[in-house]
């Protein structure tokens, strides 16, 4: 896989700021005893840009930087990275400075129409994003049965966080039975959120992937993996009406409940081999 290229004297000046996903804490069970054992860490994060606070979100903290910057791309806010001057991460004051070098125009305008969706600790979305859904067509991408399963039991093996701490969720950016990323995090939509920075970062176009979280298929996890151009969305959870609605009118192949060799098509189950099939 080659990524698209990137001008390197376009990309913004940010920090790394990224801290430990898991904290070490004690409790006691139901003997009465001391247990010593991990929870997952939960950091506000306020983002200011230019100088405005937006919103605060709840996040893990350990890839900040991508985080903001696939949020920003997701709220469709920024279209370019040569649009961005610096994004600094300060945990001393659980802020995020993102400078731009010329504003955004009609900020105002898209701040005020504000969706508060059912992501995990509550996403949100900005603007006129179901609309803009309308110009966005996937391509069909064909999937075997046994691939499927090879890459959920990949899968399987990177939930780190989860079985230490628990409270997460996961999420991966997948071509063919690979996992090109896996990032964890409080809420599905910042995992989600910190691939697309990713993606963003190094050129990776989203074609020819398949993307994986553990969370619910919902509206906003449609939305946000249309808009990074990936056409295959697969959980180990359920999903929600207006999450099925949305993968049919873009085109996405929305698989859920997928655990093991069980797994349910949703929409797309013509793009798929069943040459797996269990007795």
């Amino acid at each position: 896989m080659k990524p698209v290229a990137v001008d390197a004297m376009h990309l913004p000046d940010m920090t790394d700021a990224g801290l430990e996903a898991a904290m070490a804490v004690s409790a006691v069970d139901e003997y009465g005893q001391p247990r010593d054992g991990y929870i997952a860490a939960e950091r506000a994060l306020t983002i200011y840009l230019d100088k405005r606070e937006i919103v605060t979100l709840m996040t893990l903290g350990t890839q900040p930087e991508l985080l903001i910057l696939g949020w920003l791309r997701n709220q469709r806010l920024i279209a370019a990275l040569n649009q961005i001057k610096a994004i600094q991460v300060d945990w001393e004051t659980a802020s995020v400075a993102v400078t731009t070098y010329a504003g955004i125009e009609g900020l105002n305008e898209r701040l005020s129409r504000k969706t508060i969706t059912t992501g995990c600790g509550q996403g949100t979305v900005f603007g006129g994003l179901m609309e803009d859904l309308e110009q966005i067509r996937l391509p069909e991408v064909r999937l075997s049965q046994a691939g499927i399963y090879r890459l959920l039991q990949t899968l399987n093996e990177h939930n780190q966080v989860y079985r230490q701490a628990g409270a997460v969720h996961g999420c991966a950016l997948c071509r063919d039975n690979r996992i090109l990323r896996f990032v964890e995090d409080v809420g599905r939509h910042n995992a989600v959120d910190a691939i697309a920075g990713y993606m963003w970062l190094n050129g990776i176009t989203g074609h020819d992937k398949l993307f994986y979280t553990t969370g619910r298929l919902t509206s906003e996890m449609v939305i946000k993996v249309a808009q990074m151009g990936v056409p295959v969305l697969l959980s180990r959870s359920g999903i929600t009406q207006m999450g099925l609605d949305l993968a049919r009118r873009v085109g996405v192949t929305l698989i859920a409940r997928a655990k093991g060799h069980h797994f349910l098509v949703y929409h797309g189950a013509e793009r798929i081999r069943f040459d797996a099939v269990p007795e």
